[in-house]
């Protein structure tokens, strides 16, 4: 198993990655959602995502 550092990092790797995708794929709001949740969820969702791979796939 890696150091926390290194998880964190893969985390916030994700999220940045997530969030520039989304932000450019979803320009109009045309959702009951707005951008803000969206981009919200996307953030809590890809970083748990990149977090919890790093830690587990060692």
């Amino acid at each position: 198993m890696g150091s926390i550092n290194e998880h964190v990092a893969n985390g916030a790797i994700s999220v940045v990655v997530s969030l520039i995708i989304t932000a450019v794929v979803a320009k109009r709001e045309d959702g009951p959602w707005s951008r803000t949740d969206l981009l919200s969820a996307v953030a809590i969702a890809s970083f748990l995502s990149g977090f919890f791979t790093s830690y587990y796939a060692k």
